[in-house]
């Protein structure tokens, strides 16, 4: 979306209500459903719970996603881009420690990604359980919870299936019908509150505080893990300012809001005016269907049904963003990223929908109920929330912020996000820990790979680099040396060249030791990754030569890496300027063309046995090589998929290694030997 299409305008504002508010506006499903029964049930609660409950989601949403999220967060955005990557490049040179919570809360982000589309699609379809419809003569078409999980897993099967072609068709009706949905959620909500408008004394927070404390909150101030889950999705307010742009967020959220809120009033009436409602088919009971007509409701669970389907569209096209910044800061190993339309931003990672695809259908076929689900969720949210908190504190010194007042940024919103955390973490036990294990395993492999990374450029030998200027006279002579054959017109070198001179001693190694390799031009390219988003530049240096050429690529971490792409547009503008010899080609199907064949050449390290690293760091090395072996084929991560492209491994000698000998000695004598 372009600059122009960010600014505020009636179009802006629907499709930031499309894209940005699915999971936050999805959480009435499940929110006073998980507080009352998390109470005993319909039968335990009274009006001070109920509008004391209400008042903390009230105040809750205001505060972590209004103040917080919207006033303060949508701030701090890297060139118009949000979420807790962005944040971390912009204060990332503060410290170094800041990196650790930068991959704590992308772990939990993503590790989110996986239990939203489980718990808004089950508990839509368990909308359906019970209903009788209009066209089955009275029967129950979904009379089981085994039926209301296997619709929902067809549902996420299928979602799951089309992203590889693109959402650029199916997202233009994300706004009109998100729009519906919170208008439905709000007209619903003031149909119920048309039979006691006192519910509005929720908006007082005393009846927040005093829930806390009060005899009839069993759960006392652990409730708090319940409230937390109307204001999951407040991250992806920040992390998709970048889409829709700030102004579009800011002017849209009032509505949204209100119909929200709404429609908690709504739901708080219907309980208090049923005390004693048991749902027919025994399940748990939830507000949000049950205060809708029965000559509705049908409409209302479909209606529904899509906005959990949009939710968890949101959250997986947002997983997909998350891990292409995250390789692109170096927390992740390369993946193969495909780009389904023309709409910039748009990527598709099958690896990653794979993952995602299957984690969620195991959490809905493991907890098998929405309210099960419900007890995994929000705990891994409460933690990305204190790492942003944590983050927005440093940008705010950064900022020269008033020192006073980045203190109580500091310490409010980081107490109320350790209290939401503590709270959560009574779910531990009850589902909880699926949701840290996922980003536990997410958060290690990053961690490994970061790391991993670390100790490799600080323990690679002295000698591991050389001066690629020392040997631009030797590579030219074997460019014109005709007694070799030509391996390549352009030979391009994925490396990365230091300081604009220094190279692995490998890729050298590689041209002229394990086989010359003749070629016209001398290619090394080095692939940088900017804090900027979009940056696509490159820098030249040819050593005062016409066949050997450094390469600096310049790429936003939003970037598509397409090295095959922009090295042919670098060639064309070289043999234009005359840095470079043209390459005119005698046999071809195209007319005066003026460029070679390429062929692309990635080393990639293995751990040499001479490696002489030991305890953690050996470990941290061997695991980060590992995990490479298992990610994509690093071509597909350079663009380079359908060129022609070799990958050679080389020993990885890291520390000093011990000289290895062996004893020289006369050959045996067998001529005296004895024999039977």
């Amino acid at each position: 979306m372009n600059n122009k299409a960010k600014r505020m305008s009636a179009a802006g504002l629907l499709i930031a209500i499309g894209i940005v508010y699915g999971d936050i506006g999805t959480s009435p499903l499940y929110v006073m459903k998980s507080i009352v029964e998390g109470n005993g049930g319909i039968g335990n609660v009274n009006r001070d719970f109920i509008i004391g409950s209400i008042s903390l989601v009230l105040w809750t949403v205001t505060l972590l996603t209004t103040l917080q999220t919207v006033i303060i967060a949508l701030k701090a955005t890297n060139h118009g881009e949000g979420g807790i990557f962005a944040l971390y490049t912009l204060v990332r040179k503060r410290a170094k420690w800041l990196v650790l919570p930068a991959l704590i809360g992308g772990a939990a982000i993503l590790a989110d990604g996986t239990l939203t589309p489980a718990v808004t699609v089950t508990t839509a379809i368990e909308g359906l359980k019970g209903l009788k419809g209009l066209n089955f003569g009275g029967n129950v078409p979904v009379s089981t919870q085994n039926m209301v999980i296997a619709i929902t897993v067809v549902i996420l099967l299928v979602l799951f299936s089309i992203q590889k072609m693109g959402t650029s068709i199916i997202g233009k009706a994300f706004g009109p019908i998100m729009f519906l949905w919170f208008t439905f959620l709000g007209v619903m909500g003031v149909m119920n509150m048309v039979g006691d408008w006192s519910i509005l004394q929720a908006i007082n927070p005393i009846y927040a505080i005093r829930l806390l404390v009060s005899p009839y909150n069993k759960a006392g101030i652990f409730i708090l893990g319940s409230i937390f889950l109307a204001t999951t999705g407040a991250e992806a307010l920040y992390s998709d300012v970048g889409h829709v742009g700030k102004s579009n967020i800011i002017g849209s959220w009032p509505f949204v809001f209100v119909c929200l809120s709404l429609n908690y009033f709504g739901q708080g009436v219907w309980i208090l005016n049923n005390p004693t409602y048991r749902p027919a088919d025994g399940g748990v009971l939830n507000p949000f269907f049950e205060m809708i007509p029965a000559n509705i409701r049908l409409f209302a669970i479909i209606l529904a049904t899509i906005a959990a389907v949009i939710a968890s569209q949101a959250l997986i096209t947002g997983s997909f963003t998350l891990v292409a910044e995250a390789s692109g800061l170096k927390f992740l190993p390369r993946m193969n990223i495909n780009y389904p339309s023309n709409e910039k931003g748009q990527i598709y990672i099958p690896s990653i929908n794979k993952g995602i695809c299957v984690a969620t259908i195991a959490i809905v076929l493991y907890f098998q109920t929405s309210a099960h689900m419900e007890a995994a969720y929000g705990l891994s949210i409460t933690i990305s929330m204190l790492m942003t908190t944590i983050l927005l504190y440093e940008w705010l010194v950064m900022k020269k912020v008033n020192t006073v007042w980045n203190w109580i940024f500091l310490i409010f919103f980081g107490v109320l996000d350790i209290m939401f955390m503590i709270s959560s973490l009574t779910k531990f036990t009850h589902g909880g820990y699926v949701s840290l294990f996922i980003a536990g395993a997410i958060g290690f492999i990053m961690y490994v790979w970061y790391y991993g990374n670390k100790v490799r450029d600080k323990r690679e030998a002295r000698n591991a680099y050389v001066r690629l200027d020392e040997y631009t006279d030797m590579l030219t002579n074997l460019s014109h040396d005709e007694n070799y054959p030509t391996y390549a017109t352009n030979l391009v070198y994925m490396a990365n060249v230091k300081y604009n001179k220094f190279i692995k001693r490998e890729i050298l190694y590689s041209i002229l030791d394990k086989r010359p390799k003749r070629a016209k031009a001398y290619w090394f390219v080095t692939v940088n990754v900017t804090n900027e988003p979009f940056t696509a530049e490159y820098a030249v240096n040819t050593y005062g030569t016409k066949n050997v050429i450094n390469i600096q690529l310049y790429l936003g971490f939003k970037k598509q890496t397409s090295v095959n792409v922009y090295i042919r547009q670098i060639v064309h503008d070289l043999i234009a300027d005359g840095t470079i010899e043209p390459q005119p080609q005698e046999y071809t199907t195209s007319p005066g063309r003026d460029v070679g064949d390429f062929s692309f050449v990635i080393v990639n390290d293995v751990i040499s046995p001479q490696t002489q690293l030991v305890g953690y760091e050996k470990w941290l090395v061997e695991a980060r090589v590992r995990l490479q072996n298992l990610s994509s084929n690093p071509a597909s991560w350079f663009g380079l998929e359908y060129a022609d492209t070799v990958i050679e491994r080389v020993p990885l000698i890291l520390g000093r290694p011990n000289p290895s000998y062996i004893k020289r000695i006369k050959p045996k004598d067998y001529s005296t030997a004895k024999t039977k």
